[in-house]
């Protein structure tokens, strides 16, 4: 279970998949859940692999990460860009990126601005406007950049980040954590289930556009018709200096988040209790959370069709939306266990409770 993890994680991480270019995720699942279950994609680029008779348990991820698109190429060849998806631009000046062409070639870059030396004392202590910052892929002019290296207005940006090990055991730092831990949870809970009969239909999904609106979520929802919805993220961790450790629920190594509400959703309470209870009687370590900021792909599932139950499970990740993110993989583990637990419990008469009110 492990290794398998870390394999899927390095994969995933290591993917340019942007909002819209969602591709060489898709790829992956395709090839990894092959043979798992009946693949289909839906017409905005979401991915599904289904097995099973029963209600339509939905386990699904969110397939692309925040970056940029190139905006407009300057005459002297630097690129001017468009950020898809909430960046922070504190993060952003001296970092790697790669610029995906149309051939699939990929340009490396970097973030760049006016030099501090060039600029007056009072703008030097200020964060730079994301609009004063270029990409500096090594180029002289527009015709170098277009004609000689492919690159055109549209082309998508991701960041550069290898996924790596850091010195305490299981502890990874890579970019895309969110969600690329909820991507390799929602095929490796299927990976892990084969073989087994389950009470329901299972379907694991790669969701689209999460970043710029929830937007395939809206779509997954139609296709597919969940009876029950659960929603695999990479969520922010708050257990770093800044933030009051009474208030804490996201600590690296606390077990999976359970997200009971965020400004996008209020969890269904009879799913939120399922899932304590499963948790507590698996022995599975878990925090669960109340949001006053972000939101999932719960935002849109839950209002869609006649409304879908769902609930969020994440793995917290330090640092999210820049390019260094860091996980334990202990809580990605965690989260596994709880999503298959879950799955095998859901049955038909347990999801019918869930949306019982009369």
């Amino acid at each position: 279970m492990k290794d398998k993890a870390i394999s899927l994680l390095k994969q995933l991480t290591e993917a340019h998949s942007v909002p819209g270019y969602e591709d060489e995720v898709r790829d992956i699942f395709v090839e990894e859940l092959s043979g798992a279950g009946q693949l289909s994609t839906d017409k905005m680029g979401g991915v599904y692999c289904e097995r099973g008779v029963g209600p339509k348990v939905l386990l699904a991820g969110h397939m692309d990460e925040v970056g940029f698109r190139v905006q407009s190429i300057s005459l002297d060849g630097f690129l001017k860009f468009l950020p898809v998806g909430g960046w922070w631009a504190h993060t952003l000046l001296s970092q790697r990126v790669e610029v995906k062409t149309q051939s699939g070639e990929k340009i490396l870059g970097v973030i760049s601005s006016r030099p501090p030396h060039f600029l007056p004392d009072s703008q030097r202590s200020k964060v730079m406007a994301m609009d004063a910052l270029f990409i500096d892929i090594g180029a002289e002019s527009r015709a170098e950049v277009e004609a000689g290296l492919g690159v055109n207005i549209g082309d998508p940006i991701a960041p550069v980040s290898a996924f790596t090990p850091m010195a305490k055991r299981d502890y990874y730092l890579a970019k895309a954590f969110d969600n690329r831990v909820g991507m390799a949870c929602a095929i490796q809970t299927a990976l892990e289930l084969l073989g087994e009969e389950l009470p329901n239909t299972l379907v694991s999904c790669g969701t689209v556009q999460e970043e710029v609106g929830l937007r395939g979520a809206k779509v997954a929802a139609a296709k597919v018709s969940p009876d029950v919805a659960i929603v695999l993220e990479g969520p922010p961790a708050d257990d770093s200096p800044g933030f009051p450790k009474s208030e804490c629920q996201g600590k690296l190594g606390g077990g999976v988040q359970i997200r009971m509400q965020d400004p996008t959703a209020i969890m269904n309470p009879k799913l939120v209790e399922l899932v304590i209870a499963t948790a507590e009687e698996e022995g599975i370590r878990y925090q669960v959370t109340m949001r006053s900021s972000g939101g999932t792909d719960a935002g849109s599932f839950h209002q869609a069709n006649e409304g879908i139950p769902a609930i969020v499970l994440g793995t917290p990740a330090r640092y999210i939306h820049s390019h260094n993110a860091m996980i334990d993989l202990n809580d990605y583990l965690e989260m596994v266990k709880l999503a298959k637990a879950l799955v095998r419990k859901l049955d038909a008469e347990t999801v019918a409770k869930l949306t019982r009110y009369l």
